[in-house]
């Protein structure tokens, strides 16, 4: 028996790998061939990376009752969704774009809330304003996943805002977008048509079967699979309910030590697919030939970040500068407690 490391920190959600196999069916879609493919490099037609992310952060859960007596559950939460925008060739400096911090009121009941605006004693720390949302349910986590629903909304919309539209015809020369968007996670319904690719840190579902998965343990640095076609519906990672045809391949970012198990480095890529498409479109042959490259100049290193080297360089500056805007989470719950004991008081004095 062989111990290998799963790299990652225990303190994160999930491991590095816990791999499941795919409930749904995979099909080639680039060749029959299964066998490493090598970067071709960023052409210089792509002028613009940007790396988008989002981080929820539930700040208070609260119980509400009405003058009925009937009790049900809500609260404080907020979400910050932003992108770092940088030149694949390293012709200019690196941008943080849109990362300001929205704050949610999340609610359950029939009865509509009003938005909570939390004023400070010192000005200068400015004032809180807590949107209302309403959610389904009466489950205690249900305020956070409302939140988390909205930061992934957000997220969705961004991307699809700030990346290129992509040509879906199989030899278009001009496919290629100048503008990349890279979404930490899967890609989602509503993102087909632009140049957005989804790229999955963790390794969590094998679409790959055991005749195949042993390829990712060969790739080196830079080098992808073949592209697969896989149809998402109900079940499966990032399922969101529907069905859907995606693309997805495999990039190595850097060599596993040997201590660590052998798929350390590896990352998964996916793109949306046509319906039931017997091609792979000229857009997104040409983004999996660049992604090796551009991943490997992105990937973050141990020394400067545990989730290395998935967890890419943009994406740890965007999650701490996303962090600063959200304010400290101690500073904020005072000030929850101050605004609930002084309404809840003048209520009693009433």
């Amino acid at each position: 028996m062989r111990i290998r490391l799963d790299p990652w920190p225990v303190d994160t959600f999930d491991g590095q790998l816990t791999l499941s196999p795919f409930a749904g069916l995979v099909f080639n879609a680039e060749m029959d061939r299964w066998a490493a493919l090598p970067t071709r490099g960023v052409p210089e037609r792509v002028r613009r990376v940007l790396v988008v992310d989002g981080k929820p952060r539930m700040e208070a859960r609260l119980l509400l009752d009405d003058e009925a007596g009937t009790l049900s559950v809500a609260g404080f939460g907020a979400f910050v969704v932003g992108a770092v925008d940088l030149c694949p060739h390293g012709t200019r400096r690196a941008e943080l774009q849109g990362v300001a911090a929205r704050r949610v009121l999340a609610y359950s009941g029939d009865a509509r809330l009003e938005a909570a605006r939390l004023s400070p004693r010192n000005p200068h720390s400015g004032r809180l304003e807590y949107d209302p949302h309403p959610f389904s349910g009466a489950q205690v986590e249900g305020a956070r996943s409302k939140i988390q629903r909205l930061m992934l909304d957000a997220e969705q919309q961004m991307s699809a805002d700030l990346a290129s539209p992509l040509p879906l015809d199989e030899t278009d020369p001009d496919a290629l977008p100048d503008t990349l968007v890279l979404q930490d996670g899967p890609v989602r319904i509503g993102e087909a048509g632009r140049a957005v690719v989804g790229y999955v840190k963790t390794l969590h579902t094998d679409y790959l079967g055991a005749d195949r998965i042993g390829l990712l343990t060969e790739l080196k640095p830079g080098e992808r699979t073949p592209i697969l076609r896989f149809t998402l519906g109900d079940r499966g990672e990032g399922g969101e309910g529907g069905r859907e045809q995606r693309f997805t391949w495999y990039v190595r970012l850097c060599e596993a030590p040997f201590y660590q198990h052998p798929l350390a480095g590896v990352m998964r890529l996916e793109m949306h697919a046509p319906e039931d498409s017997e091609f792979v479109p000229r857009g997104v042959q040409d983004i999996a030939d660049l992604s090796g490259a551009l991943l490997c100049r992105l990937a973050s290193q141990p020394h400067k970040d545990p989730r290395a080297p998935q967890n890419l360089i943009p994406t740890a500056a965007l999650e701490q500068a996303m962090g600063r805007a959200m304010g400290s989470p101690e500073l904020v719950t005072r000030r929850i407690r101050a605004h609930l004991a002084q309404e809840y008081g003048r209520a009693v004095g009433a």
